[in-house]
């Protein structure tokens, strides 16, 4: 069974949300969240959050959290604020503000089964 768990308009830039994401894809739910608190980027709150959801979503379906895992982490680009700075000689430079979807993809962990 699969859970999800969404966070939208998340004002960090998706590159920057990609790398903690990978940082925990295919992890286990509580060392992903283990690494999350350790991971010094600003980035690494809003996914534990959206993790944390995901995870409260598998319970309210009686799923066991030891059993949980990572299945996928989608990091996608929202909407662009497109801002200016003022410059010299009455110029502008633009620059854009860029938001993320983070979308949490939890699964559970097939029991293994030992061939004799």
């Amino acid at each position: 069974m699969e859970y999800t768990a969404t966070a939208k308009y998340v004002r960090t830039s998706p590159r920057k949300v990609r790398l903690v994401a990978r940082a925990i894809a295919g992890k286990k739910v509580v060392s992903a969240i283990a690494a999350l608190g350790m991971i010094p980027k600003h980035a690494a709150e809003p996914v534990r959050k959206v993790l944390e959801s995901a995870v409260a979503n598998a319970s309210q379906k009686k799923a066991a959290i030891d059993t949980l895992m990572v299945a996928a982490i989608d990091v996608m680009g929202g909407p662009v604020l497109k801002r200016w700075h003022a410059v010299s000689r009455g110029s502008a430079h633009g620059f854009k503000k860029r938001m993320t979807h983070v979308k949490v993809t939890l699964k559970e962990e097939e029991a293994k089964t030992v061939n004799k």
